[in-house]
């Protein structure tokens, strides 16, 4: 029986609340926007998002506008979805970068972890020439949220190379906007 799905919530950032946007960017194996990062390893083509073997970098999709990403509340067992739209990616993005969170990285959202950090940022402006394209993410939307991440921890190397992580998942304080 699939589950119905009652409520749909927009996510945005309060800038007067004391905690507010992406926090961190955690490593993990079921990314809830349901996308990966490509692999290349030095023989083949992997999948869809990129990996650079020599010099340990993962680059792949934070953020996708208006994605619905599915939610269980625990307290109350309802099952919902939320989204952020590209204005507040953008904003997420830009207070993530000028707020210097860019070396805040988790395993899970559960363990901290050192020797990760963002190298690069941007958000998707152009569908012909945004260089997410060049990367294989020719088909993400307009305002989608992209990292580039290095990763000098050998641990979490070993992880991304046996696929035990495929993706980003952002740590963050949002608002609730019930729709």
């Amino acid at each position: 029986m699939e589950k119905k799905i009652t409520k749909l919530i927009e996510l945005i950032i309060d800038e007067k609340s004391s905690k507010f946007g992406v926090e961190a960017i955690s490593l993990v194996e079921f990314p809830a926007i349901e996308e990966n990062w490509v692999f290349f390893s030095k023989d083949n083509f992997l999948s869809l998002a990129k990996l650079d073997e020599d010099k340990k970098t993962l680059v792949g999709a934070v953020l996708i506008p208006d994605k619905h990403i599915p939610r269980h509340d625990q307290e109350t067992g309802e099952d919902y979805n939320v989204y952020f739209t590209a204005d507040t990616i953008k904003q997420a993005q830009e207070l993530f970068m000028s707020n210097l969170r860019n070396n805040n990285a988790t395993y899970e959202h559960q363990l901290p972890i050192q020797g990760i950090s963002v190298v690069e940022s941007w958000v998707k402006e152009d569908k012909e020439f945004d260089k997410s394209n060049a990367y294989g993410f020719k088909e993400m939307p307009i305002g989608t949220w992209f990292v580039q991440m290095k990763v000098n921890n050998d641990e979490v190397w070993e992880k991304v190379k046996n696929g035990e992580v495929k993706g980003f998942s952002i740590e963050g304080y949002f608002v609730d906007k019930v729709e």
